[in-house]
C-alpha cells in the first residue's frame, strides 16, 4: 500500500484555515458595535473600509455583500463567486459563524430574492430593472441543467463582459447562486431577444420542475476507453456537483488490481465478486461517516478499478479506506489523499 497525502502539510493548511476563520469572528464580535452603529445610521457604505480587510485576510478572492437577511434586518455573505476552490473556505467560515439574531444573519453564498423582479440597479448608467429581463430556456435531452439566453433592453449599450456579469447578478438573484451552479449549464447575455423568451420570473418555475427529476440518488454506468484505447468500464453519481457538498474537499483515490479479468482487461469470476464486497464494505464505512464522505465515481480498465472518494479534510475519512485496502488480497492496492476542493480528479463526470 502506497499512501502520498502529505498529510503534515495538509493537517497544517488546515489548522491555518481554521485559525484565520476564528480571528475572524472574534473581529466581528469585537467590531459589530461599530458595525451595527453603521447599520442603523444608514451608514453602509462605511462597512467597505471595516469588512474588506478581514474578508481579504481569509482570501483575498472572497467577495462579500450586504444582503436583506432572510429571517434577520440583514444577512452578511462572503462568497466565493462560483469559484470552486474557495467554496469549501466560504462554507467553513459560515458554518462557524455566532447564531443569526434579529440584526444579522450569515451565508456562504448569495441567496434567492423573492422581490428580485422588483429590484433595480445602476449598471454603467443605465438602469437595469430585472421585471424587464426576459429569458430564453432550453433542456437539453437527458441533461440536468437548463440553458439560459439572457435578454435586457440595456444589454446592447453594455460590453460583453459587464452584460454576462449582470446576467449572473440577476441569475443569482432570481435562483440563488447555489442553485445557479446546480441547475443553470450554458449561459449568454443576448443584445437581440431570444425565440420564445420567457420573463425572468417564470425561471425558479422551470428549475423546480426540473429538479424534481432528481430527488433521488441515482448513478450512471458509462463505457469508454482509456488513453491507450482499452476498453473502460465506470460508474457515477449523478448528478455529481461540489456544490451539493461544499465540505468535501479531500479526494481519495483507491486503486485496487484484480486477478481475474477477460480479454478485454475487465474483471471476471471471483475478481468481480471481490471487488463488489470491497465497496460493499467501504459504502458501510462512508455511511458511518454521515456526511464526511462519500463515493462518487468508480473506474474499470486494464486490470484495475479506482474508487473515487470524496471527504471533509477535517474529518479522517482516509483511515477507513486505508483499513480496508490493507486486506486487499489481488495484488498491490493503493490509496491516494490529496486536497481536491474542485474536484479536479473526477470532472469529466462532474454534471
Amino acid at each position: 500500500m502506497r499512501l502520498f497525502g502529505r498529510k503534515n502539510a495538509e493537517e497544517e493548511t488546515g489548522r491555518r484555515r481554521d485559525e484565520e476563520i476564528a480571528r475572524f469572528w472574534a473581529w466581528w464580535q469585537e467590531t459589530r458595535p461599530r458595525l451595527d452603529s453603521l447599520v442603523a445610521a444608514g451608514e453602509t457604505g462605511g462597512l467597505e473600509e471595516w469588512l474588506a480587510p478581514a474578508v481579504a485576510a481569509l482570501h483575498p478572492s472572497l467577495v462579500w455583500e450586504l444582503a436583506p437577511g432572510r429571517n434577520a434586518a440583514h444577512a452578511l455573505v462572503v462568497t466565493s463567486a462560483g469559484d470552486a476552490e474557495l467554496r469549501p473556505l466560504a462554507h467553513r467560515w459560515a458554518k462557524a459563524a455566532p447564531p443569526a439574531d434579529l440584526l444579522w444573519e450569515f451565508h456562504p453564498s448569495r441567496q434567492a430574492n423573492p422581490q428580485a423582479t422588483d429590484l433595480t440597479i445602476d449598471v454603467g448608467g443605465f438602469d437595469f430593472a430585472l421585471d424587464k429581463l426576459a429569458l430564453g430556456l432550453r433542456v437539453p435531452r437527458n441533461q440536468s441543467r437548463v440553458d439560459v439566453a439572457a435578454y435586457h433592453p440595456i444589454f446592447g449599450e453594455l460590453d460583453e463582459e459587464t452584460r454576462m456579469e449582470t446576467a449572473l447578478l440577476a441569475l443569482d438573484w432570481l435562483l440563488g447562486e447555489d442553485d445557479v451552479a446546480r441547475w443553470v449549464g450554458e449561459i449568454t447575455a443576448a443584445t437581440f431577444p431570444p425565440i420564445d423568451s420567457v420573463a425572468a420570473v417564470h425561471l425558479p418555475a422551470v428549475v423546480a420542475d426540473l429538479a424534481s427529476g432528481f430527488e433521488e440518488e441515482q448513478w450512471v454506468l458509462l463505457e469508454g476507453q482509456t488513453a491507450g484505447g482499452a476498453p473502460l468500464a465506470a460508474a457515477a453519481r449523478h448528478p455529481l456537483r461540489p456544490v451539493d457538498h461544499p465540505l468535501l474537499d479531500q479526494h481519495i483515490a483507491i486503486t485496487l488490481p484484480y486477478a481475474h479479468r477477460d480479454d478485454k482487461g475487465l474483471p471476471t469470476g471471483d475478481s468481480t465478486a471481490a471487488l463488489s464486497d470491497f465497496e460493499e464494505r467501504l459504502t458501510a464505512c462512508l455511511v458511518e461517516l454521515g456526511d464526511q464522505a462519500m463515493l462518487a465515481v468508480h473506474l474499470t480498465a486494464e486490470g484495475h478499478r479506482i474508487i473515487h472518494v470524496y471527504a471533509d479534510s477535517a474529518g479522517d475519512a482516509a483511515t477507513p479506506a486505508k483499513e480496508l485496502v490493507a486486506g486487499w488480497r489481488e495484488g498491490r492496492a493503493r490509496v491516494d489523499v490529496a486536497a481536491d476542493p474542485a474536484w479536479t480528479a473526477v470532472s469529466p463526470f462532474v454534471s
